[in-house]
């Protein structure tokens, strides 16, 4: 059975870091590329950030680049997304999508 786990979400203050992990089961990540979307309150779903299946190609969109990080280990199986410098905006449940599948989410709130 295909499943994603997301985890390592939580409440962070401004300027703090989460490091988010997903862990996949019941298929081998090693040859898709993997990504991170997020959904905020009112909010469509938004891309993150994208990783290829080497791992050497990297996207960010503009607005997140210098604060996140994406890696992954396919010996693990797991994707990775490392958030720092958070700010407010950044809340949102935090979402591990490989080809056509999804995790359930976690949640990531960032206050003072």
């Amino acid at each position: 059975q295909m499943q994603l786990v997301e985890s390592g979400g939580g409440s962070a203050q401004p300027g703090g870091s989460l490091r988010l992990s997903c862990a996949v089961s019941g298929f081998s990540v090693d040859n898709y590329a993997m990504a991170w979307f997020r959904q905020a309150p009112g909010k469509g779903r938004e891309g993150v950030s994208a990783i290829d299946s080497s791992g050497e190609n990297r996207y960010y969109p503009d607005s997140l680049k210098g604060r996140f990080t994406i890696s992954r280990d396919n010996a693990k199986n797991t994707l990775y997304l490392q958030m720092n410098n958070l700010k407010p905006e950044d809340t949102a449940v935090y979402y591990c999508n490989v080809d056509q599948y999804w995790g359930q989410g976690t949640q990531v709130t960032v206050s003072s």
